[in-house]
């Protein structure tokens, strides 16, 4: 006779017992039942003197099973762990939504976007994670809102944007921002106008990818600036044209992520007939896309890797902790004429694996908000909580993996 018993201290106790007659498989379904029903801390198992090779050979498959349930429920306790944590700083000094973001000797700058009463800012203010405070700096020279921002080397580039509502009166000026001298000047133009351009800077050179003309029509353009020439050249299109995109640049490559792949007159509203048959779905997330394409500069070429899990647009992008996250976006569920709502979709896109994770999501969902990584945290700052413009936001949030 073999007799088990499972409990907790100064819980009742669960027993059961079992004739060895009975085989091995009967004995690891019974062993698991005291399991389900007790959830002990302590199991004790005793075979009498008679207990048969069969009851052994039942204790022993239990054993690798419980083994096996222990390492599954470990495994899915730090992946639970590994999600991530929000939290809240000081801030930003005004609200802003459709900002661009750069981080530069350890400060993190937030430029232009629209701001209560306007359209399109000049603002650009520094935040320093040490102390935790925010201080302006020297204005761009022209207001813009979607413009393209990426920096390195000491400068900070806006290149693009809008300067009317809705991504109206699009411009090709570029801005180059010495943070030591706290001074602007301007640069050589993009060959066109246009704003929500995807901005990296790869090897010294300073990448300008898609982006949405004067005519509202979504473009493939690659333009690469070269500081040592002062001139831009054209560069491998993307595979198909997208604005509002993610770009990061990780191991020599830039990698482009989601974006909207449609042309259209109204913030998400429905595609125009020219756009069709493109990989979007409309009632889900409007012109929204899966698309991750990856740039070689090496090959001047694209190649397409792991798509975005969740289709969006207008997120936050960031290279943390040996991961790609994409952050928020719009629009979830959109209104033919105008509106729906913002994700809070944390995704992150692993470069070891070439696949998807899934973190813990944002406070609330918003859009048009930037991000950066310094040392342990990720931050994300402004943006707007509603789909297609509202009210701006103010937060800064902190992003952190153990």
């Amino acid at each position: 006779m073999l007799e088990i018993q499972a409990g907790w201290k100064r819980l009742d106790h669960s027993r059961t017992a079992i004739d060895e007659s009975s085989g091995p498989s009967a004995l690891v379904i019974a062993l698991t039942l005291v399991i389900n029903r007790a959830r002990p801390r302590r199991l004790d198992v005793t075979m009498s003197p008679t207990g048969t090779v069969s009851t052994l050979k039942g204790i022993v498959a239990f054993c690798l099973l419980l083994t096996g349930l222990l390492l599954v429920g470990t495994a899915q306790s730090q992946s639970a762990r590994a999600q991530g944590i929000w939290s809240i700083k000081a801030p930003l000094p005004t609200p802003r939504f459709d900002v661009g973001v750069a981080t530069l000797n350890g400060k993190i700058y937030v430029l232009g976007g629209g701001a209560p009463g306007v359209t399109a800012s000049q603002l650009n203010q520094e935040y320093d994670p040490a102390t935790d405070r925010w201080r302006e700096r020297a204005p761009i020279p022209q207001g813009v809102t979607h413009g393209g921002v990426a920096g390195a080397s000491g400068k900070i580039y806006v290149i693009g944007g809008f300067t009317a509502s809705i991504h109206a009166v699009a411009v090709d000026n570029v801005f180059e921002y010495n943070v030591a001298t706290d001074a602007w000047r301007q640069l050589p133009p993009i060959n066109s106008p246009r704003g929500s351009v995807g901005v990296a800077v790869l090897n010294g050179k300073v990448h300008a990818i898609g982006g949405r003309g004067l005519n509202n029509v979504t473009v493939a353009t690659h333009e690469v600036y070269d500081p040592v020439t002062n001139k831009w050249s054209q560069a491998a299109p993307l595979p198909a044209a997208r604005d509002h995109i993610g770009v990061i640049v990780l191991g020599g490559r830039i990698h482009v992520i989601g974006g909207r792949i449609s042309n259209h007159i109204v913030d998400n509203s429905k595609p125009t007939e020219g756009a069709r048959g493109l990989p979007y779905d409309l009632v889900t997330n409007g012109p929204n896309t899966t698309l991750h394409d990856v740039y070689d500069p090496a090959t001047n070429s694209w190649r397409s890797t792991a798509p975005l899990p969740t289709a969006r647009s207008n997120g936050a992008a960031v290279y943390y902790h040996g991961l790609i996250l994409y952050a928020g976006g719009e629009c979830k569920r959109p209104n033919p004429k105008g509106g729906g709502d913002t994700f809070d979709e944390n995704e992150a896109y692993d470069p070891k694996t070439n696949r998807w994770l899934t973190l813990v999501p944002l406070p609330a969902g918003r859009q048009g908000f930037g991000a950066a990584a310094l040392g342990q945290y990720a931050y994300f700052t402004g943006g707007s909580l509603g789909c297609g413009g509202g009210p701006a936001s103010d937060q800064l949030l902190v992003f952190r993996l153990p």
